[in-house]
C-alpha cells in the first residue's frame, strides 16, 4: 500500500489516541512497516516527546481524588460552575496510566528488541542540540525583549474553544428539570406513553430513524388481592409491610405492588429459619440450628444476586423465601425501613422465548413461574417480627436484624396469588450516524418505565431525562456541521424492572449485528439511587477511562482535605447492562450516585424496587445537581467513545486485573498463572513505548487503525464462557463484590465441589489464551518488519 490519507481526527481532540507505529501492507506479501526517515530521527523523537509529557505533567494530578460524598452540594448552589468539565489528556506512559492498577515497580518485560541506534550515538550529535539549543534559547530572549508591550487591560475568562467543552455546557440541571417534567405529564397515561412522547421529541431533536421496536412477551401480574403472611399460633395475619390483613390500605397500589415476579404460587406452611444474606456458611449455621424438614428462609438482600442466593436456597432444600433489605443496608432511608418492595426473579428477556427474540411467528412456551420457591418480598420490620429479634426504636440509629439464639421459632403460612399475562413492551431507538465510522456502533442506554408503571410517578423519569438531555446537547453540535466518527446508537427501554426485558428482545433480535459492530454500552439504567456516594460501574477495558472521568470532579478539592479515592470497579450490576455484558462481551460503563452503604457489600440491592413515593427524584435531588453531573460525566464518555481515533480501551488493565484476581486465589494453579502472566507480558508490550504511533495525523495508517481498533473492541469477548451458575455472569471479568476473585472460582469455594472448581479452572485457562491469541494477532499486525535491516 503506498502513501494514504492520515487519520483526520477532529482537530479540537489532539493527542488522545493510544500510540502504535505506522505499518503497511505489502502488495501479495506479509505486512511491512514503512520506512521514516531515519531509524535515529525515529527514536530521537519519541525520547523527546516522553521527556516532555514527562514535565508537562501536573505535579500535583496524582493527589487529586474523588471529593468525600459528604463534600457535593445538594442545594441549588454553583457547584455546576465548579465542576471542570475540560476534555482528558491522560498520559501515554504505561505507568502513568495504570498506577490505579498498582503495577510492581521493579516489574521488567521479557519482551526483548534491540537497542535502537540512538542509544549509541557518540558525543558529536550532543553537541549539535547544544548548539542549537543555545541559538534557539537567545533568538528567544532577543524576540521576547523587544515583542513584549505592556497591557494594563484585566484579563478576561478564557473563551470556550474546546469541543467537548462546548457540548457539556449544553448540558445543566434544568434542561433536566424541564425534562422531567415534561416526561412526568407524558407518563400519566403509562408506559406506552412516555414511548410515544420520547418517539416524539427525539425526532424533534434531529437524531435520525428514529422508531419503536415493540414486542410482546409474558409478563408475571399482581393478583386481585395481596400476598399474606399468617403466623400459625396465634392466627395473626400480615400484609407484605406488617400492617394487618384487614387495613384499610389491602388493596393499595403499593400492597398489590408488593411481590415477587414470576414467583410459584399456592401456600406453603413451614418454619421460619433466618439465613441472613444466604451464604454458604450461613445456610450451614441455618442447617445446624433447625431439623425442620420444610422451611421457609427470612433473607436479607445485597450481597450477591437475588438468583444466585435463590437457587443455593432451593438446593439446600427450602420451600419459600421471604427477602428483606436490613436497616443498616440503607442507613439514611429510614422511610424505606417499613416499606415491603417488588422485585423480578427473571434473568432477563421474555420467559416465554428464551434465548431468542419474541417477535411474530416466534415459538412460545408458556411458563407461569421460574422457580419451585414461592417468593414474597417483605419490609424490615415483619422480618424483625417474624425472628423475634425485638422492635427498633423509632427515630434512633439503625440496629441489624439478626434472630436471637434463645428465640422460639414461628411457623408461619406464606400464600401467594400472582398471575402471568401477555404485554406489549416499547423501546425508542434513535441514531446519530457517525461519519468516519458509521458501522461502528456506541450504545446509550436509559429506561422510561418501572415497577409501578400504571401509575403516573415512573422510577425511569431521571433515567430518560438525562439521556433526553445529552441527545439534545449533541445535536445542537450536528446542526453547526459536527458529527461523531462512530455511530451512537441512544436506547430507551421498556419492561426493564421485569427482568431488562425490552433490552435483551431488542438485543437478541439485532444480535448478528451487534456482535460485529458494537463497540461499548454506555448505562444510565439507575443514575441517582442515592445522595452519599458516586460509584462508577466499569468493565476492565474502561476502568481508566472512568477513573480519568472521575478524577475531573476532584480539582475543587483542596490539598489539605480528606480526598477520596475514585469509586470505580468491575462489579455485576443489575439492569440493563446484563445482556451486553453478559452474552455479548460489549465494555460496559455506568456513573451513578447511591447511598453510602451500598457499595462493595450490597451493591445488588438494586434489585428491590420500593414504592417511589419513597424515594421520588425530587427527594433524592431536589435541585437535580447530582443529575447534572451524571449527565456531563456520561456524556464525556460518550464523546470519548465515539470520536477518539484510537477506542479508549486499555488491555494492560484486563491482564493486571486476571492477575489480581488469580494473585491470591487458592484454587489457583502454576499453569494459571503462567498464563496470566503471559497475557500481561503481550498486553505490556502492545501498550509498550515501542509500538506507539506517531503523533502526526499523517502518520496514521486508517485501515490499520480500524484493524487496531476490532482487536482491542473483540478482547473482552474473549472472556465469554458457555455456562453459569445461576445469577452469576457469564463475563468472567466481572466479579460479586468489591474483592477481587473470579465469580466462578467463589462460587466453587462455597459449594466446596472440587470437580466444579476444575472444571472452572479450565474455563478461565481457556479464556486467558484466548485473550492472549488475540493480543498477538494485534502484535503481528502492527509488529515491524522482520526482515528490516537494523
Amino acid at each position: 500500500m503506498g502513501d494514504t490519507q492520515g487519520f483526520h481526527a477532529n482537530t479540537a481532540l489532539p493527542g488522545k489516541d493510544m500510540a502504535y507505529r505506522k505499518v503497511r501492507a505489502g502488495h501479495g506479501g506479509p505486512l511491512h512497516s514503512q520506512d521514516l526517515d531515519s531509524e535515529e530521527l525515529q527514536a530521537t523523537a519519541l525520547e523527546l516527546e516522553w521527556d516532555m509529557e514527562k514535565e508537562l505533567e501536573e505535579p500535583g494530578l496524582d493527589r487529586f481524588q474523588l471529593e468525600d460524598g459528604g463534600h457535593h452540594p445538594v442545594g441549588n448552589s454553583s457547584s455546576t460552575a465548579d465542576l471542570d468539565m475540560e476534555p482528558i489528556q491522560p498520559s501515554v506512559s504505561p505507568h502513568g496510566r495504570f498506577e490505579r492498577l498498582q503495577e510492581d515497580p521493579d516489574y521488567v518485560s521479557h519482551f526483548t528488541r534491540p537497542a535502537p541506534k540512538s542509544q549509541r550515538r557518540g558525543t558529536c550529535p550532543l553537541a549539535r542540540y547544544l548548539l542549537l539549543g543555545g541559538g534557539l534559547f537567545i533568538l528567544g530572549l532577543i524576540i521576547g525583549r523587544y515583542a513584549h508591550q505592556p497591557n494594563n487591560r484585566t484579563p478576561g475568562p478564557p473563551a470556550v474553544t474546546d469541543l467537548y467543552q462546548k457540548i457539556l455546557l449544553d448540558i445543566n440541571a434544568e434542561g433536566i428539570r424541564a425534562q422531567i417534567r415534561a416526561l412526568s405529564a407524558a407518563s400519566v397515561e403509562g408506559e406506552s406513553s412516555m414511548a410515544r412522547y420520547l418517539l416524539h421529541h427525539w425526532t424533534e431533536l434531529g437524531l435520525m430513524d428514529v422508531h419503536m421496536a415493540n414486542y410482546s412477551v409474558l409478563m408475571s401480574k399482581a393478583g386481585s388481592s395481596p400476598s399474606t403472611i399468617t403466623e400459625t399460633a396465634s392466627a395473626q395475619c400480615f400484609l407484605p409491610n406488617s400492617k394487618p390483613c384487614d387495613s384499610n390500605s389491602r388493596n393499595s397500589r403499593d400492597q398489590l405492588s408488593s411481590y415477587a415476579a414470576y414467583s410459584a404460587v399456592g401456600t406453603l406452611e413451614a418454619e421460619v429459619v433466618d439465613v441472613q444474606y444466604g451464604s454458604m456458611k450461613d445456610l450451614i449455621q441455618a442447617r445446624t440450628a433447625t431439623n425442620a424438614t420444610r422451611r421457609i428462609a427470612v433473607l436479607k438482600l445485597g450481597q450477591a444476586p437475588f438468583l444466585y442466593t435463590l437457587s443455593l436456597l432451593a438446593d439446600a432444600g427450602f420451600g419459600g423465601v421471604l427477602p428483606y433489605v436490613d436497616p443498616c443496608d440503607l442507613p439514611d432511608r429510614p422511610a424505606l425501613w417499613d416499606e415491603a418492595f417488588g422485585m423480578s426473579l427473571n434473568p432477563g428477556g421474555d420467559p416465554s422465548t428464551p434465548g431468542y427474540p419474541s417477535i411474530a411467528g416466534s415459538y412460545r412456551e408458556h411458563r407461569s413461574n421460574l422457580t419451585s420457591l414461592l417468593v414474597q418480598p417483605i419490609s424490615a420490620s415483619l422480618a424483625r417480627q417474624l425472628l423475634s429479634a425485638g422492635a427498633a426504636e423509632k427515630g434512633g440509629a439503625c440496629v441489624s436484624i439478626n434472630m436471637p439464639v434463645a428465640a422460639e421459632r414461628k411457623t408461619i403460612s406464606v400464600s401467594i396469588g400472582t398471575h402471568t399475562t401477555y404485554k406489549t413492551v416499547h423501546n425508542v431507538i434513535g441514531y446519530l450516524r457517525g461519519a468516519t465510522n458509521p458501522d461502528r456502533y456506541v450504545l446509550v442506554g436509559g429506561r422510561h418505565d418501572g415497577w409501578y408503571e400504571d401509575t403516573g410517578v415512573v422510577e425511569g423519569l431521571g433515567s430518560a431525562a438525562i439521556l433526553s438531555q445529552v441527545i439534545t446537547a449533541l445535536t445542537t453540535r450536528t446542526t453547526k456541521g459536527w458529527r461523531p466518527d462512530r455511530t451512537i446508537v441512544f436506547c430507551s427501554w421498556g419492561g426493564s424492572a421485569f427482568g431488562s426485558i425490552g433490552s435483551f428482545e431488542w438485543a437478541e433480535d439485532n444480535r448478528l449485528v451487534l456482535e460485529s459492530n458494537a463497540v461499548a454500552y454506555v448505562s444510565l439504567h439507575s443514575p441517582v439511587r442515592g445522595r452519599a456516594v458516586l460509584h462508577s460501574m466499569a468493565s476492565p477495558s474502561l476502568l481508566q477511562l472512568a477513573t480519568d472521568i472521575h478524577k475531573k470532579l476532584s480539582m475543587n478539592c483542596t490539598r489539605g482535605a480528606s480526598c477520596r479515592s475514585p469509586n470505580v470497579s468491575s462489579v455485576q450490576s443489575p439492569g440493563d447492562v446484563n445482556f451486553f455484558a453478559n452474552h455479548l462481551g460489549i465494555p460496559i460503563l455506568e456513573f451513578a450516585f447511591q447511598e453510602s452503604r451500598t457499595g462493595e457489600n450490597t451493591n445488588f440491592l438494586s434489585e428491590a424496587f420500593f414504592p417511589t413515593n419513597s424515594s421520588a427524584v425530587d427527594t433524592l435531588d431536589p435541585f437535580f445537581n447530582l443529575h447534572e453531573i451524571i449527565a456531563k460525566m456520561t456524556g464525556e464518555a460518550i464523546l470519548r467513545l465515539s470520536t477518539d481515533p484510537v477506542l479508549p480501551f486499555y488491555p494492560l488493565d484486563i491482564a493486571l486485573d486476571v492477575q489480581n484476581k488469580l494473585k491470591d486465589d487458592k484454587l489457583s494453579t502454576n499453569e494459571l498463572l503462567a498464563e496470566a502472566a503471559s497475557l500481561r507480558e503481550s498486553s505490556t508490550f502492545f501498550q509498550s513505548e515501542m509500538m506507539r504511533p506517531a503523533n502526526d495525523p499523517k502518520e496514521r495508517d486508517p485501515p490499520h487503525v480500524r484493524m487496531l481498533n476490532d482487536v482491542l473492541q473483540r478482547l473482552e469477548r474473549s472472556f465469554i464462557i458457555p455456562h453459569s451458575p445461576p445469577g452469576l455472569y457469564r463475563n468472567l471479568l466481572y466479579t460479586l463484590n468489591g474483592h477481587a476473585q473470579f465469580s466462578i472460582l467463589q462460587d466453587s469455594q462455597q459449594a466446596q465441589q472440587q470437580g466444579g472448581a476444575n472444571s472452572s479452572l479450565s474455563l478461565i485457562l481457556n479464556a486467558i489464551n484466548s485473550a492472549e491469541r488475540l493480543i498477538r494477532s494485534g502484535l503481528d499486525l502492527f509488529e515491524n518488519d522482520p526482515n528490516r535491516a537494523n
